[in-house]
């Protein structure tokens, strides 16, 4: 069977914006819902060494790829660069006198240091992950409903932009680790490749949500939140309603096909709209 690929038109661009991040020193900045920012920032919290772990992980392969796939890498390390850069620059908004964020931060590290530890490839099958898990909630996060209105809709429209770029981003080159994945990896048995992918998405699928929660409730905690209703508060937006997790089953299952590509699910329509939104941002 041949490998799947990225469909040739489907370019990568890195897109250098400068978000303003003032409103975020307000708290509450996502719609003034205390949950769903705390949710937002400990995502964000785990950005900036992940996405260099990400970078680092396309970069142990270049040797590997060529052509397309090559200037696919360098600008996916291009993206991953300025998201990273943009999302330290918003934890950096988040009250630390108030919040654990230290503690947060030194359990991300801690993290990363143990999926640098296994070397390129652990940190390359951790990549294609949770390229997956990103471009799944980035292609869901349009959706969301929060009481009756949609996520972002009473959020500053500097944030806003912050996370729609940083999803559509997510999903424009979402397959581009998988691909780099593909190619080092030729001298596996089609078996091989396909249980250590599995394996790796139930243990990092496990590991992930586990810590965006426990992050989210201990943001929550500091807000004044009891321990059990931060978790539970939490559990439910991640879960029951608006299921931010929850809501990506099918896509998450796709995964576990054999011959599964992240352009399985092609939603290229949805990417054209965003590329259009964000002309008219560069634009402003």
């Amino acid at each position: 069977m041949t490998n799947k690929r990225t469909p040739e038109d489907v370019t990568i661009l890195p897109r250098d914006f400068h978000f303003d991040m003032d409103s975020a020193r307000e708290g509450h900045w996502l719609d003034g819902n205390p949950v769903a920012t705390a949710i937002f920032n400990a995502m964000s919290l785990t950005f900036p060494d992940g996405e260099r772990l990400f970078m680092d992980a396309v970069k142990a392969y270049r040797g590997k790829v060529d052509g397309k796939l090559a200037q696919d890498v360098k600008d996916f390390i291009a993206q991953e660069a300025i998201h990273s850069r943009e999302h330290h620059l918003l934890n950096n908004m988040i009250d630390r006198e108030k919040y654990p964020v230290a503690e947060i931060e030194a359990a991300i590290a801690e993290k990363i240091a143990f999926g640098r530890s296994g070397g390129p490839m652990r940190m390359l099958i951790a990549t294609i992950c949770l390229e997956h898990f990103t471009s799944m909630m980035a292609d869901l996060m349009v959706d969301l409903d929060v009481d009756g209105s949609p996520l972002f809709s009473k959020t500053e429209p500097s944030l806003e932009h912050l996370w729609r770029w940083h999803a559509m981003e997510e999903t424009e080159h979402k397959a581009v680790a998988y691909d780099v994945f593909m190619e080092a990896t030729k001298g596996w048995s089609p078996f091989k490749r396909y249980f250590r992918r599995s394996l790796s998405m139930l243990l990092i699928t496990q590991q992930f949500t586990q810590n965006i929660a426990e992050y989210a409730s201990k943001l929550l905690v500091a807000d004044g939140y009891e321990p059990d209703a931060a978790r539970r508060a939490v559990k439910t937006f991640l879960w029951k309603k608006p299921a931010l997790f929850g809501s990506g089953w099918a896509i998450w299952l796709s995964w576990f096909k054999p011959g599964f590509h992240p352009w399985d699910h092609d939603n290229r329509d949805v990417m054209a709209s965003w590329k259009e939104e964000f002309s008219l941002v560069a634009a402003e």
